[in-house]
């Protein structure tokens, strides 16, 4: 581990990255938790995945909004959109 490895805050990487989401806070949607994949390469150039998440969140949420998303994408992909 180099002296600057370590877990940290990662709001302006997710910023710098143009990561939005749709929220409609005057309907007073709220965000509950988050789970984040991150795509890291090294100074070598060898990938690797990390995840982060919100505290909070149980294992069998994290399981399932894992899950969702993976559905999400995947038909997303789908000719007809996935309907």
């Amino acid at each position: 581990m180099s002296d600057t490895e370590g877990t940290r805050p990662i709001g302006d990487v997710l910023d710098a990255l143009g990561i939005e989401a749709t929220l409609d806070e005057g309907a007073g949607e709220l965000v509950a938790g988050a789970i984040v994949l991150l795509k890291v390469i090294d100074v070598d150039g060898d990938a690797r995945l990390s995840m982060a998440y919100s505290d909070g969140l149980s294992w069998i949420e994290r399981a399932g909004m894992i899950h969702v998303a993976e559905t999400m994408e995947t038909r997303s992909t789908w000719p007809d959109g996935g309907s």
